[in-house]
């Protein structure tokens, strides 16, 4: 098998959860709203699967807010990147990765803007040798052209075998498998995907990212 190793981003490679709880504890005193408003917000983007302008079309009309849902999802996409944050002992053992001549991608569904800000904004557009952003491909996970497409950028391809790690049974899990790769399952803290889910199982299950580093050094 080849030395290919494809991240998820979000509460993967990057702590969306939270970040996504820092900017709802932001937009809640910008929007001048309550602890109730807080726990909605959290409880209502658990519950979101997919593109967010559903979600704050919800969020205006649920606080009547008389800002458009499109300006807030625009403030959402340029903030979000700058509260992103990665785990050290994840940084490092990318690096390590790299070190020992694996080819690295990321591929992520979402917005292009924000997506790419979280990437450029953490470091890790320096640690990886290319990703795959749905909004900018036009395809979004499960499908599994675009692991082919990152696998390709990353002057690779599916063919020969590789890796997806991610916290998704659906997205990542799922989708990776499809596509040919064998399978990480970073368990995330909240798991609405994997309740009713039907699907192949991940060929390991870990905690951490640095965790899937040290499966893919063992691994033949």
């Amino acid at each position: 098998m080849q030395s290919l190793a494809l991240f998820d981003l979000d509460n993967t490679l990057v702590d969306r959860d939270r970040a996504f709880r820092a900017w709802a504890e932001e937009f809640v005193v910008a929007q001048e709203l309550d602890d109730a408003a807080l726990t909605f917000l959290l409880m209502a983007d658990a519950h979101h699967s997919g593109p967010m302008d559903n979600f704050f079309a919800t969020v205006c009309q649920t606080f009547d807010l008389s800002v458009p849902p499109e300006q807030l999802w625009g403030q959402y996409r340029r903030r979000m990147p700058e509260l992103a944050s990665c785990h050290p002992d994840d940084h490092d053992a990318l690096k390590r990765l790299r070190r020992a001549g694996w080819r690295v991608g990321i591929v992520t569904n979402g917005m292009a803007d924000n997506q790419l800000g979280k990437i450029r904004n953490t470091g890790l557009d320096r640690l990886v040798d290319a990703w795959c952003i749905s909004d900018d491909v036009g395809i979004r996970k499960p499908d599994p052209e675009i692991f082919r497409l990152a696998a390709e950028r990353c002057g690779s391809g599916c063919g020969q075998g590789g890796w997806m790690i991610g916290d998704s049974l659906v997205l990542d899990i799922a989708g990776g498998h499809a596509a040919g790769l064998r399978t990480i399952w970073l368990q995330p803290k909240r798991r609405p995907d994997s309740w009713a889910f039907v699907g192949p199982a991940p060929d390991v299950i870990v905690d951490s990212v640095s965790e899937a580093v040290e499966v893919l050094f063992g691994s033949p």
